[in-house]
C-alpha cells in the first residue's frame, strides 16, 4: 500500500508536470533572468501546482486506508497545504510583498494548529524529572515552527532540483522515522509528497524545463513542518531536536543569511546571492556538482538524526556538538557570512601557532 501511493504520485506528477507548465506561461508564471538567477531564459514557475495536484490525488485516493492511522482530521491537511499553494501561485504569477505573502503562511499553520489540533504543548526536559509546559505559548511556537520551515525550503530553492532534492531527503528520513515508530498515517503522506517531487525533479533537475516557484517551496517546506511536529511533537528535548537535524541545510542556510545581513547591516528580507548554493558556485564547482553536493550534505544530516534518535542522552548531546562544530567550520570555510566571518578558525590557527 505504501510503495502504491509512492508509484501513483510519482506518475501522477510526471503526467501532470508538462501541463502545468504550459498553464504557468498562459496565466504570466514566468521567471525572468537577472543579476541574482541563474537561468539564462525565461523559464515557467509554479510547477509545484503538479506537485500538489499529484499529492492531492493520491491522498484521496488511499484516504479509505489511512481511517485507522490515527489521525482522524486529515481534512485540516489538505485545507491548509491549499491555502499555502494559493498564497505561492498568487505570488508566482503577481510577485506580493512580503506581508500578504507571511499571511497566508500563517493563515496555513492557524488551521492546521487550531482546526487540526496540532500544537506541541510541552517537552520533557533532559536530566530532570519536570516537563516544560508552554501553555499559551504553545499555539505560537507551532505556528512560528510552520512558518520558519516554509521559509527556510523556499530560500534554498536557488539552483535547479535543489529544493525539491533536499526536501526528499528530509521527507525520506521523516518516513524512515515514522516506519521505525509504526505512525502509518506520517509515513504514507511522506511517501505521496516523495513521489509527487520525485516525479518533478524529472522535469526540474539540470538543466530544468520548469522551477517549482513558490507555489512548490511554500507546500513542501509547509508539508515538512507539519509532519516533522505530528512524528515529533510533545516528547523529549532530545527527540525535538530530530527534525532540526532532518531540516539541517535549509534551517542553517536560513539561520546564517539572517546573521550575514546582520553582520552586512542590511535588513534581514534583503534578497543576496550569498546562500550555501551561491557560495559553493564561487568556489568553482558547477550547477549539478553543487546541487549534487548539498544533496549529500542533506543526507548526512538525515543518517546523523536517525542515529540520533537512538543515541543514549550523552551520546545525543556529543552528536549535536560535533554537528554545530563542523556546520560553523564549514560555513567559515566557504564564506557563507562573509569571508571576514572566521572566528573559530582564527582561534585554531592561534592555538596552533608555536
Amino acid at each position: 500500500m505504501l510503495i502504491g501511493a509512492l508509484l501513483v504520485s510519482f506518475l501522477l506528477s510526471i503526467f501532470l508536470t508538462p501541463f502545468v507548465g504550459k498553464l504557468a506561461f498562459k496565466l504570466g508564471a514566468t521567471d525572468k533572468p537577472n543579476e541574482r538567477k541563474v537561468h539564462s531564459k525565461i523559464m515557467p514557475r509554479m510547477g509545484g501546482l503538479a506537485i500538489f495536484l499529484s499529492f492531492c490525488i493520491t491522498f484521496l485516493l488511499f484516504l479509505p486506508f489511512m481511517d485507522d492511522f490515527g489521525f482522524g482530521e486529515q481534512l485540516p491537511l489538505l485545507v491548509g497545504a491549499l491555502v499555502i499553494i494559493l498564497i505561492g501561485m498568487a505570488d508566482d504569477i503577481f510577485e506580493l510583498r512580503a506581508a500578504p505573502k507571511f499571511l497566508g503562511q500563517v493563515l496555513a499553520a492557524l488551521i492546521i494548529v487550531l482546526w487540526g489540533g496540532l500544537e506541541v504543548e510541552f517537552i520533557n526536559l533532559p536530566f530532570f524529572t519536570d516537563t516544560l509546559e508552554f501553555g499559551v505559548f504553545s499555539i505560537p511556537i507551532t505556528i512560528l515552527w510552520i512558518v520558519s520551515i516554509i521559509n527556510a525550503i523556499n530560500l534554498i530553492d536557488g539552483l535547479d532540483g535543489l529544493a525539491g532534492g533536499v526536501s526528499t531527503i528530509a521527507l525520506v528520513t521523516i518516513a524512515t522515522m515514522a516506519l521505525i515508530k509504526g505512525d502509518l498515517f506520517v509515513a504514507m503522506v511522506a511517501l505521496i509528497v516523495i513521489g509527487s517531487t520525485l516525479g518533478f525533479l524529472k522535469y526540474n533537475f539540470h538543466p530544468a524545463k520548469i522551477f517549482m516557484g513558490d507555489t512548490g517551496a511554500l507546500f513542501l517546506g509547509y508539508i515538512i513542518a507539519v509532519l516533522s511536529l505530528l512524528g515529533f511533537k510533545n516528547v523529549t528535548m532530545i527527540s525535538l531536536i530530530v527534525p532540526i537535524i532532518i531540516l539541517g541545510v535549509p534551517i542553517s542556510d536560513t539561520f546564517f543569511a539572517i546573521i550575514r545581513r546582520v553582520v552586512n547591516k542590511q535588513p534581514i528580507s534583503a534578497a543576496d546571492k550569498s546562500h550555501l548554493h551561491h557560495c559553493l558556485i564561487n568556489l568553482g564547482f558547477t550547477h549539478k556538482q553543487t546541487v549534487l553536493l548539498i544533496y549529500a550534505l542533506a543526507a548526512c544530516f538525515g543518517l546523523a538524526a536517525i542515529i540520533f534518535s537512538f543515541a543514549t542522552m550523552w551520546g545525543a548531546l556529543i552528536l549535536v556538538t560535533g554537528l554545530l562544530l563542523i556546520i560553523e567550520i564549514f560555513v567559515e570555510k566557504i564564506g557563507l557570512v562573509n569571508s571576514n566571518y572566521q572566528p573559530l578558525l582564527k582561534m585554531l590557527n592561534f592555538k596552533n601557532k608555536p
